[in-house]
């Protein structure tokens, strides 16, 4: 069995970056998943597996996980009978990192997710339509979410919004602010069209990084690494955090009142650097 990606291994699924969703009915795309540059995996059993599939599927990532593979799963909505048949299955998965809520819309629907979950396992909220949008604040504060993630492809189906940064900035800032007051880490925004080509997937995930979104899906493994540099802190942005630390240190005064806010950004920079790696990238 191929071993993880060991950077991402080690990386805090708080802090990751590219979340990439893998096919559950295709097992064979397991490990080159948990292979690449991906900071977290999903193999997934909702929207990309047919109904006629799923059991198929669901035995294909139980006898992953407990094969010695560990990974994210993405489970079927509360609303579908799969729910109870894809939690009972998973309860008893050695490698189970924590599961993505399909079509989360109620803080209830996250925490009975948690609650028939081994204690502790993290669930991560799929917000994709108006309804869940809506609640979005009162999901992020329910017992047993971890983040909040957005599915932007069945939002924009479910609302009729376009794709245009614009028209979407509305329901990603609600995603953001939700994710504050809830104090959880910061939004998984959708994913890049699983076409898109590196330039592309750069520039839509520097939206993604604007809006105050801090990791995004993918369908593509090969967006994984693209995903995990626009998301992370610019060489610019670490020379200065550098800087200004060391300036600090060397007994730099308080000139204004804005000295501790930009420390403690310079502070957070320094923080993600170290854990990404990217000192010396």
């Amino acid at each position: 069995m191929p071993l993880r990606n060991r950077r991402a291994a080690a990386l805090p699924a708080k802090l990751s970056r590219s979340w990439l969703l893998v096919n559950a009915a295709k097992p064979e795309d397991f490990a080159p998943g948990l292979a690449s540059e991906a900071d977290s995996v999903l193999f997934d059993m909702e929207a990309a597996v047919p109904a006629g599939k799923k059991d198929q599927a669901r035995a294909n990532v139980v006898e992953a996980l407990n094969g010695g593979m560990s990974a994210w799963v993405r489970i079927n909505g509360i609303d579908t009978d799969d729910w109870q048949q894809d939690l009972e299955a998973l309860s008893k998965a050695e490698g189970l990192r924590g599961v993505m809520l399909a079509l989360a819309e109620e803080p209830e629907q996250v925490t009975l997710t948690a609650m028939r979950l081994p204690a502790g396992t993290p669930v991560i909220a799929l917000i994709e339509t108006a309804a869940g949008l809506d609640n979005a604040t009162a999901v992020a504060k329910a017992p047993g979410t971890f983040r909040l993630a957005f599915g932007t492809n069945d939002f924009r189906k479910d609302t009729g919004i376009s794709d245009d940064p614009m028209a979407m900035a509305y329901a990603r800032s609600r995603l953001v602010i939700a994710s504050r007051v809830g104090k959880l880490p910061g939004a998984i925004d959708g994913p890049p069209g699983v076409a898109d080509e590196t330039p592309a997937v750069t520039e839509s995930s520097r939206v993604t990084q604007s809006m105050g979104m801090t990791g995004r899906l993918c369908l593509n493994r090969g967006q994984a690494e693209s995903i995990n540099l626009a998301l992370s802190p610019s060489e610019d942005e670490v020379s200065w955090a550098v800087d200004m630390l060391q300036a600090h240190q060397a007994g730099a005064s308080v000139g204004d009142g804005s000295y501790l806010p930009r420390l403690a950004r310079a502070q957070k920079i320094a923080d993600l650097a170290d854990s990404y790696g990217l000192w010396n990238a």
